[in-house]
């Protein structure tokens, strides 16, 4: 998948320009990745299996499988393959029952709180415990593992005596510490030695740097599931584990990583351990089902399946090749933590049998529900136009209500915006300042921007980054930056003309107290029947359809390959394939020419009045600037299933519509009539220049995003846009009093993540 392809790159690229620069003077390397034991592990918890008076029947005989116990689950390990197995309640009850896999392992999941006991026709263990969450393991589990001076490869032994594998790469002698250190936590491959992934980003900046694999993945024993609760205890164990070493500075450590490790941070923070001393969420997402996987309540079958369907596959025994090179050359703990991986769901499956919203899994992974118990500063960065996980994360800004700091950086751009030295700056000021507690010093920012300028964006003209608390005393330093407007937007990524298109560099940038913007007012448009879009009411009624036909063009706009050069999606020279709508499969609507410059930026709201000559359709809406020249700038896009049009009326707003996706509320169109369908537009922040027009286009999901691809039930219905005195359609978007301080428009096709084409009036006029 991409962002793996990301990792690899990057752990090319930046080995010869930035690990050499966080080498100290006498030439010591940032540590050993020899293969060695890291970290000491403790003897697992299993459960006696000895049958007691406590449970079961005393004429079974003594279990001779092993038991591992653990919050909300129990695993067993080494039974004959194909018994069946039940967890039976003291009470005599029977709570779960599994057949045992081919590798001689059954996990039971979602199991209650309480003790039980493992019985098969013939064996029976004694009674077990199975934890609840809140539930704390003591400190000892934490200070009895050690760690080797120089650092290197080990595992992490967590509450369950699971061991998950890690990775310590030091910045310098292990003498010279202790260092500050950050944990990245994902089901990559952040303790794969050879790959190393981003961890010299940090060693650079002289940080310690641990990457630890999360259950079931690499060389870490357990089960994966996306998400589940165990995994995100699991970090706070990681993170009470890493804090209690010597070499740590003042046993707290920050969390880093982008996109699948910077959305673990989230989860990991919100079970607050004790020891966590902040994040860093780079390019994540609010909602795992409205954002990405079934935005609007249509499945992203492009990125969204395609990474869970990565996921499925390198959570499979040996599914990274590195662990089947570690288990061969000797390492009998990854060997051994491969035993339960035939336990791991089907988890594209899963996706299919669930395409509506249900609680407690929706919530459950919806970090915009939990990210109120995090109490740590946090630093968060996106781009709207997001080709992975969407850019709808802004939509949790506001819900960081115990985090005494959040500072935030938004774009217009890709995936990589989040690494790009715009928001590089403040992202090392950030974690020098509050990781590092010292005086922030960017100086190995320009090796860090060059490595990753010519890997990821095939540029690497950026301007110096400066050391603005140069001569603060720390206090003095933290307290400037903590007196920053936390909301720091980038505008027109990609269009500064002193650099070449498409190199990340803002045209100008503005600051903000708050997100959503305090400053923003509600600013609507009527759906006209000539194709236009209005101040005020309709004007001309006019009866309007299409065909719904997501088959008239390419599903995105970017084929997901690389292209002649060696272009990719996010280099500075990407070619996209945006297209004009064809001919009766959409409708086109534009404003007069703008008479002064209008800045948006904000959530966004497209009400339609919606009738079909279907039971059901799916809406796609697009925002896009024409300007006065003729070329038309993509801008934003929104989906929505017209059957899933219920909204959580007390979650949305006049810019804001929240649907409730649930399948008690799913509601056919009724034939010969009008439906209110409010389509989410993702949020976004874009300069209209006086003389340029505001278009909204809808059609039938398709051509609308980079890699996203969606499982449509649009089949040729024609769909019609009321557009009487009695159902006005409106888009409404959130405006804001900023300067556009770069008078001039980028050139065509250099914003990034927003293709240019040459402007086709829709067949309805707009």
């Amino acid at each position: 998948m991409i962002s793996r392809r990301l990792y690899a790159v990057l752990a090319a690229s930046l080995a010869a320009s930035v690990l050499a620069a966080s080498c100290s003077d006498d030439g010591s390397s940032s540590g050993t990745t020899d293969g060695s034991v890291v970290i000491t592990t403790t003897s697992a918890p299993t459960a006696d299996t000895t049958p007691g008076s406590t449970g079961g029947t005393p004429t079974l005989a003594p279990a001779t499988f092993t038991l591992m116990p653990g919050t909300e689950q129990v695993a067993v390990l080494g039974a004959e393959p194909g018994d069946q197995l039940s967890v039976r309640s003291i009470d005599g009850s029977i709570a779960a029952s599994g057949t045992v896999d081919e590798q001689g392992s059954l996990l039971f999941r979602n199991v209650a709180p309480g003790d039980y006991t493992v019985e098969s026709e013939t064996e029976q263990s004694n009674a077990f415990n199975v934890a609840a969450p809140d539930v704390v393991p003591p400190q000892s589990l934490y200070d009895d593992q050690s760690l080797l001076p120089a650092g290197g490869f080990g595992y992490i032994t967590v509450r369950d005596g699971t061991t998950l594998s890690a990775n310590v790469i030091l910045p310098g002698p292990a003498d010279a510490g202790p260092y500050p250190t950050v944990v990245e936590y994902s089901g990559y491959q952040p303790s794969d030695p050879d790959s190393a992934q981003l961890a010299a980003l940090y060693t650079a900046q002289g940080f310690a740097y641990v990457g630890v694999n999360m259950r079931g993945t690499g060389c870490s024993g357990g089960s994966f599931r996306f998400f589940e609760t165990v995994q995100s205890l699991d970090g706070y164990d990681a993170i009470e584990a890493v804090a209690a070493q010597p070499w740590v500075m003042d046993h707290e450590v920050g969390m880093v990583g982008i996109s699948y490790p910077g959305i673990s941070q989230l989860f990991v923070a919100a079970t607050q351990p004790p020891s966590l001393n902040s994040i860093t969420p780079l390019s994540v997402l609010d909602d795992s089902y409205r954002s990405t996987l079934y935005p609007g309540g249509i499945l992203n079958t492009g990125f969204a399946v395609d990474w869970t369907q990565d996921r499925v596959d390198q959570g499979k025994p040996y599914g990274q090749a590195w662990t089947k090179e570690r288990a061969d050359a000797g390492d009998t703990v990854c060997a051994g933590n491969q035993l339960l991986r035939l336990q791991n769901p089907d988890l594209v499956q899963e996706i299919d049998d669930n395409p509506f919203y249900a609680n407690p899994l929706g919530d459950s992974l919806a970090p915009i529900t939990f990210v109120d118990r995090i109490t740590v500063p946090v630093f968060i960065a996106g781009a709207w136009q997001d080709e992975q996980t969407g850019g709808h994360f802004p939509a949790m800004l506001a819900h960081f209500t115990s985090s005494p700091h959040v500072y935030v950086t938004l774009t217009n751009g890709l995936h990589t915006e989040s690494l790009t030295p715009p928001v590089a700056g403040r992202y090392m000021e950030f974690l020098q300042l509050y990781v590092g507690k010292k005086v922030p010093d960017l100086s190995p920012g320009a090796a860090i921007a060059t490595a990753l300028g010519g890997a990821i964006w095939g540029v690497s003209d950026f301007p110096p980054f400066e050391n603005r608390f140069e001569g603060m005393s720390y206090a003095d330093a933290l307290a400037a930056f903590e007196a920053d407007k936390p909301v720091r937007v980038l505008f027109e990524q990609g269009g500064n003309a002193a650099y070449s298109p498409g190199t990340p560099e803002p045209n100008f940038v503005a600051e903000f107290d708050s997100w959503p913007i305090p400053e923003a007012t509600a600013r609507s448009w009527t759906l006209n029947g000539d194709g236009a879009l209005i101040d005020g009411e309709l004007t001309t009624p006019m009866e309007v359809e299409y065909t719904a036909d997501p088959g008239a063009l390419p599903a995105t706009f970017y084929d997901g390959t690389d292209q002649g050069g060696g272009n990719g999606v996010w280099r500075a020279d990407v070619q996209y394939d945006w297209q004009p709508i064809p001919d009766g499969t959409g409708l086109g609507y534009i404003t007069a020419p703008l008479t002064e410059d209008t800045v948006v930026a904000g959530p966004g709201s497209v009400d339609l009045w919606v009738g079909a000559d279907a039971a059901d359709t799916d809406l796609e809406v697009t925002i896009s600037e024409v300007r006065p020249d003729g070329t038309e700038i993509y801008v934003q896009s929104g989906w929505q299933r017209a059957s899933q049009r219920a909204l959580d009326e007390a979650a949305s707003t006049e810019l804001h519509p929240v649907h409730t996706n649930a399948k008690d509320d799913a509601a056919d169109l009724p034939p010969g009539e009008y439906s209110l369908v409010r389509v989410d537009l993702f949020p976004f922040a874009h300069p209209f220049r006086a003389g340029s027009r505001i278009r909204l286009t809808i059609d039938a999901p398709g051509n609308s995003r980079a890699i996203w691809e969606f499982r449509t039930i649009s089949d040729g219905e024609q769909v019609s846009i009321g557009q009487d005195m009695a159902h006005q359609s409106h888009v409404v978007l959130s405006v804001v009093p900023v300067e556009v301080t770069a008078p001039a428009p980028p050139a065509c096709g250099s914003l990034r993540g927003q293709p240019c084409r040459q402007y086709v009036a829709a067949t309805n006029g707009g």
